[in-house]
């Protein structure tokens, strides 16, 4: 299955944006999908997964009660909606699939493995 994030740019703090996650190749319906950000010099990170029917959400502390991680399977599309933006969250976001139905919850990355391009974010102060 094939990845492409999209709907970055460039927003004020404070701000909202909503970057979307399409699956092309094969339905990607049954997998838990992660969104992961790398800011320069900054190690990978997951931000937030959800299960394949969206009954579980994993989010990183950074962005609780900010970020929300949705999905339309009918789209076979996941999203992230980003609220109260601030410069720190500032880097690259991409989407991963786990090629199961859950994330392992004791850590969300575990098994992650199919992933594409991503689409830059960028907070400005």
């Amino acid at each position: 299955v094939q990845l492409q994030a999209s709907g970055g740019g460039l927003v004020q703090a404070g701000g909202s944006l909503r970057v979307s996650c399409a699956a092309s190749g094969r339905r990607f319906d049954s997998y838990a999908v992660g969104w992961f950000r790398q800011a320069p010099g900054k190690d990978r990170e997951i931000v937030a997964a959800i299960t394949w029917s969206g009954d579980s959400r994993y989010y990183v502390d950074s962005v609780k009660g900010r970020f929300a991680i949705s999905r339309d399977n009918a789209k076979n599309t996941v999203y992230l909606q980003m609220n109260s933006l601030k410069p720190e969250d500032t880097a690259t976001y991409y989407c991963e699939a786990r090629e199961h139905p859950y994330y392992n919850t004791a850590n969300p990355s575990y098994g992650m493995k199919y992933w594409g391009k991503g689409t830059l974010v960028t907070v400005s102060s």
